[in-house]
């Protein structure tokens, strides 16, 4: 079902889902099963038109990248989700205290119930994953859920409303598409929990806006995250799994690779690595099919900042695009892949989240230097540190935070899905993703029941000798 802006038109909508959620209730786990089965058949079904749309609005888009980050690992959260449901919705039981009164019948549980309404914020980035990986801990913890695409992707947005409406009724999952005063208006309403994936930027709004309604947010931000290379780092394989995090999709990854550090004397191993890490994956760039281009004309001009900034201020610029590719006529918004050696802090390319086939390399003498560099910063989504030194990887796990941490790759904590992945501090709150995800779409109801037997007579008025003693003990240091 499309929906165009307008803000009574959404209301209307959330209403719609609020009222079918009272009328029905909490939805079986033969309900919430078929519905991340209609999830996943959607995406199955029509994983090539989705790639093809994905492909039109970037202009050029790996179809491989689409089907694998898109298309696989949306598919893959939903059979997750669907797969374990049983053992997520299970009461869990706790303590009662005093635990005399657990002799006499008295119980303590916990059940998760589903929250309501829940709002999808997705970005241009990873538009089908960021809607449909979501999706899986909201609809096993038994909600519904209105989703408000990018912009930025017209035909992947259109697409995904299209089929979304084939696949389920509006009271069960509607999207609303529009620009961004629609995204201000979905952010102000009222529901009973809102996801938003995007910029830190855009996040600190969102979150300004969800207040007037004191609805519980989770946020999925940004930032600049660092590559530790240790001394005992393997250099051609960090650089191969380096490289490879920081070009797919051309960089644009909340959790791409923002900036590495190098030990000073393995510099000029580490650029040859380099270099020969991306020769290898694309021999060829302008013309190849598996590398990307930039969303649009304003962050292919950022990025140019980005360079012309560190250009102006001194900084060696290594390009790893092929020597013989003449860039300048290109039907497409193709960035080459560029290091900037030794940037200073106060280059734009180290205080901006870069978002593009650009990485910053900076060197350090001793693992202190290294950490006061990354901990200078707001904490970041990711952080990565390849080495084998167990004591060394210790204190960087120690001294550091971040949202979530892959030793020795990039990116691949986020694909293990029964870990939380979210951010911390300015690149973000809450986390989502198997069970976490469950749990960050549910209501924990804490429920109670009291034996009939009346043995708290005590603590109603008028108090006497029993509720004394019972104080004594458990005012005791």
């Amino acid at each position: 079902m499309e929906i165009r802006a307008g803000g009574a038109a959404m209301d209307s909508l959330l209403a719609a889902q609020r009222a079918a959620q009272a009328r029905e209730g909490a939805p079986g786990l033969r309900i919430r099963r078929d519905r991340l089965s209609r999830a996943i058949a959607l995406l199955a079904d029509h994983h090539d038109a989705l790639a093809a749309a994905l492909g039109a609005d970037f202009g050029h888009r790996s179809r491989h990248v689409s089907l694998l980050a898109d298309i696989a690992a949306s598919i893959g959260a939903l059979k997750f989700a669907r797969d374990h449901l049983d053992r997520w919705v299970r009461p869990e039981r706790r303590r009662v205290q005093p635990a005399v009164l657990a002799l006499f019948g008295a119980r303590a549980w916990i059940e998760y119930v589903p929250k309501g309404v829940v709002g999808v914020m997705s970005p241009w980035n990873f538009p089908v994953n960021l809607t449909f990986a979501p999706l899986a801990g909201i609809l096993a913890a038994g909600n519904r859920a209105m989703i408000k695409p990018s912009e930025l992707t017209p035909q992947t947005s259109a697409l995904m409303a299209k089929l979304i409406a084939s696949a389920f009724d509006p009271t069960e999952i509607t999207v609303v598409e529009g620009d961004a005063v629609t995204g201000a208006a979905f952010a102000r309403l009222g529901f009973d929990h809102l996801l938003f994936t995007g910029s830190t930027a855009v996040g600190r709004a969102v979150a300004k806006a969800a207040a007037e309604n004191l609805t519980p947010l989770t946020l999925e931000l940004g930032g600049k995250s660092p590559v530790l290379l240790g001394d005992t780092a393997d250099m051609a394989l960090a650089a191969r799994r380096i490289m490879a995090g920081k070009l797919m999709n051309a960089g644009q990854v909340c959790l791409s690779p923002d900036y590495a550090l190098v030990p000073r004397a393995r510099l000029g191993e580490f650029l040859a690595a380099a270099r020969e890490a991306v020769a290898a994956m694309y021999p060829g760039m302008r013309d190849n099919p598996d590398y990307g281009a930039i969303i649009n004309q304003r962050h292919f001009e950022r990025l140019t900042n980005l360079v012309e900034d560190a250009r102006a201020r001194g900084v060696e610029i290594v390009s790893l695009q092929p020597p013989d590719e003449d860039w300048t006529q290109q039907p497409f918004r193709k960035f080459p892949p560029l290091l900037l050696v030794d940037p200073p802090d106060g280059a734009l390319a180290m205080r901006e989240e870069i978002f593009g086939p650009i990485l910053p390399v900076r060197t350090y003498e001793g693992l202190d230097e290294a950490l006061a560099v990354v901990n200078a910063r707001p904490h970041p989504l990711a952080l990565y540190y390849f080495g084998r030194d167990t004591a060394e990887r210790r204190k960087v796990l120690d001294s550091t935070r971040s949202g979530g941490v892959t030793i020795n790759d990039v990116v691949m904590h986020y694909a293990m899905e029964d870990l939380p992945f979210g951010g911390v501090g300015a690149s973000g709150m809450g986390a989502y993703h198997g069970i976490e995800g469950f749990r960050a779409f549910s209501h924990a109801r804490a429920i109670y029941r009291q034996p009939l037997l009346d043995l708290t007579g005590m603590l109603r008025p008028p108090f006497g000798a029993g509720l004394e003693r019972m104080l004594r003990r458990a005012l005791r240091r």
